[in-house]
C-alpha cells in the first residue's frame, strides 16, 4: 500500500525519524520505503515554529517508473544550443532525451577555470570579459546563492528540481519549500552535466561565441562561431540575461526583439543574526539562516527585495570594462556574517529615452559606467549607509553591517548614481519594508551599487511553436531571450524549447 502523508508537524527539535514511526502506525506495518515530498518551515507564530512535512510511504518496496522518451526518426538533425546556462544545459538534456546529439557552444570557460578567473577578478579587481560572473559554464546563477524557487506555475519544475538531484546536488532539494543548491554545490552539479553530455555522444564547446546565423528562405542554414560559418540545422539560443553583444548581432542580423521591462537599484546588506531575530524571535540559532521577500508601493513605482542571500556576500558581476555591477552570491550553509539582497525599482519602457529595441541595455550601461566613475575606476562599489541614504547625507563610517564586497568600496551617495525616480522610490520602500521586517531600513545596513542585471532588457520575439518571429529553425529561450527568470523557470523554458524542437523529427 502506498500513502501520501501531508501536514505532518515537528518541532525544530525533533529527528525526522518521527516521520518514520508515524508512517508506520499509519501502515500498520514496517515502512520499506519512504520519501520526503515537501518540507517548508512554518514561522507565522514565533511561539510555535514548526517544520511541515508532506510524505510518502508504503509497507513494500517501491520504485517509480522511468520515463520514456519518444526517439527521433534519422536522419540526425544537426542542433546547435548557444549557453551553457540553465536554459542551455537543460535544453541539450531534453535533447538527448529523444535522441538529438546536441553542440553545445559556451562563449566562456569551463566551471573550472571560470571558478578561478571569477576569484581573480573578487581579490585583485582584473576582469576578464569572457570569463566571469555573467559568463561561463553554469551561467550567471552559478554564482547567486542556486535559489530554485519559482512563482511560475508548470508542470516541469518537478523535473527540473529532480535533475539537479540526479546529478548531484542535495537530496532535500528535491523538496524542500524554498530549495538552494549554493554556489559551492552548483559547480559541481554543472560539471556532471556537462560530463554526462559528453558521455551521451553531445559536443560542449568553450571558448566559442556565436556571432550569426545564415538563412534561405526565411530557414536556418548555418550558424556562425568565432567568425566561422558551420552548416546547421536548429538552432537554441539559451543566450542570457548579459549577452548585449549577442544581443546587438541579432538584431543588425534581421531578428525582431523588442524592449523589456526589469528592475535596478542596490544591494542591501544586514547583519544576519539581525535579519534571523526579527524573523523567527529569541529561538532564531537552533533554525536556518532567515530570508525575507518584501514588496512596496508606497513610492512612485513598486519596489522589491529579490535574490535574497542568507549568511551571504554581494559580489562583483561586471562582464563589460569600465562599469561596476554587483549581484548576492551565498554557499549551501548560508553561515556568512551578513544577509543581503536586491532592493529594485521598476523601470519602464519610457525610462529608456527611446524605442530602439536596445535602449534598455543603453540604460542600464549607463548606471554602471556612473557607480564606476564614482567609485575610482577600479571596479570598487559606491556605497552609503541607509540611515545617511534616508536623510540624503554622505556617509563617512561604518557601523556594525562591514561590505562584504570584495574588491573594495567607496562612499558615494546614491543620488549620484541612480535615476531619481529609483532613489526615492527606494526611500519610500524602505520605510515601508521596515514595518513589516523590523531592523529592515536599521541606520548602519549598507547600501551597494548597483544591481541592474535583474532579468532581460530585451525580449527576442517567438511563435507558440517557440521559433522566432520570421526565422525558422531558430529557438529563442530562457532569460535572455526575454521568456523566464531564475534557474528553474529558465531551465524548464529550455526544456519546452528542445520539446517543441524535436518534435519535428518524430
Amino acid at each position: 500500500m502506498l500513502l501520501t502523508l501531508s501536514d505532518l508537524k515537528l518541532k525544530p527539535s525533533q529527528s525526522e525519524k518521527t516521520l518514520l514511526s508515524i508512517c508506520e502506525k499509519k501502515l500498520r506495518a514496517p515502512c520499506r520505503y519512504f520519501k520526503i515530498l515537501k518540507k517548508s518551515l512554518d514561522a507565522r507564530d514565533k511561539k510555535e515554529i514548526h517544520w511541515v512535512y508532506t510524505v510518502e510511504c508504503s509497507d513494500k518496496p517501491f520504485t517509480p517508473p522511468p520515463r520514456v522518451f519518444e526517439k527521433i526518426k534519422k536522419p540526425m538533425p544537426r542542433v546547435y544550443v548557444v549557453g551553457a546556462g540553465p536554459c542551455g544545459l537543460f535544453a541539450a538534456l531534453r535533447l538527448l532525451d529523444h535522441g538529438i546529439k546536441p553542440i553545445l557552444i559556451e562563449r566562456g570557460k569551463p566551471v573550472e577555470e571560470r571558478m578561478k578567473d571569477v576569484e581573480t577578478f573578487r581579490t585583485t579587481g582584473k576582469l576578464n570579459v569572457e570569463s566571469n560572473v555573467q559568463f561561463g559554464e553554469g551561467g550567471a546563477g552559478t554564482f547567486s546563492d542556486g535559489k530554485l524557487f519559482t512563482q511560475t506555475k508548470s508542470s516541469l519544475n518537478r523535473e527540473v528540481l529532480d535533475t539537479f538531484v540526479r546529478f548531484g546536488a542535495p537530496e532535500e532539494v528535491g523538496y524542500l519549500g524554498k530549495p538552494h543548491i549554493g554556489s559551492d554545490n552548483l559547480t559541481k552539479v554543472v560539471r556532471n552535466i556537462r560530463n554526462y553530455i559528453l558521455s551521451e555522444g553531445g559536443e560542449v564547446r568553450f571558448s566559442s561565441l556565436f556571432t550569426g546565423a545564415q538563412f534561405k528562405d526565411g530557414k536556418l542554414v548555418s550558424v556562425e562561431i568565432n567568425g566561422v560559418r558551420e552548416d546547421a540545422d536548429e538552432l537554441v539560443l539559451a543566450i542570457g540575461h548579459s549577452a548585449r553583444d549577442t544581443f546587438e548581432a541579432l538584431y543588425n542580423g534581421g531578428f525582431l526583439l523588442e524592449q523589456k521591462e526589469f528592475a535596478a537599484g542596490v544591494r542591501i546588506e544586514h547583519l544576519q543574526s539581525k535579519i534571523s531575530k526579527a524573523q523567527y524571535g529569541a529561538g532564531y540559532s537552533a533554525l536556518p539562516a532567515a530570508d525575507y521577500k518584501l514588496v512596496s508601493h508606497a513610492g512612485e513605482r513598486a519596489a522589491f527585495t529579490f535574490c535574497m542571500c542568507p549568511g551571504g556576500e554581494v559580489i562583483p558581476s561586471a562582464s563589460e570594462e569600465g562599469g561596476v555591477v554587483t549581484n548576492g552570491m551565498s554557499y549551501f550553509a548560508r553561515d556568512g556574517r551578513n544577509a543581503n539582497s536586491a532592493l529594485v525599482v521598476q523601470v519602464r519602457k519610457e525610462d529608456f529615452g527611446s524605442e530602439h529595441p536596445l535602449a534598455g541595455v543603453a540604460f542600464q550601461r549607463k548606471i554602471e559606467r556612473a557607480a564606476y566613475e564614482s567609485a575610482g575606476k577600479n571596479y570598487k562599489a559606491p556605497v552609503q549607509l541607509v540611515g545617511d541614504f534616508l536623510a540624503d547625507k554622505e556617509s563617512y563610517y561604518f557601523g556594525e553591517v562591514k561590505p562584504t564586497y570584495s574588491v573594495g568600496t567607496q562612499f558615494v551617495p546614491m543620488r549620484a548614481i541612480l535615476p531619481k525616480v529609483i532613489t526615492e522610490t527606494l526611500r519610500a520602500a524602505l520605510v515601508d519594508m521596515n514595518y513589516r521586517l523590523s531592523g529592515f531600513a536599521a541606520f548602519d545596513a549598507v547600501l551597494t551599487g548597483v544591481e541592474t542585471r535583474t532579468s532581460s532588457p530585451v525580449r527576442i520575439l517567438r511563435g507558440e511553436n517557440f521559433e522566432a518571429a520570421e526565422r525558422h529553425g531558430v529557438y529563442p529561450c530562457g532569460e535572455g531571450a526575454g521568456y523566464a527568470g531564475g534557474i528553474t523557470s529558465s531551465a524548464a523554458d529550455g526544456l519546452r524549447a528542445a520539446e517543441a524542437l524535436s518534435k519535428k523529427y518524430f
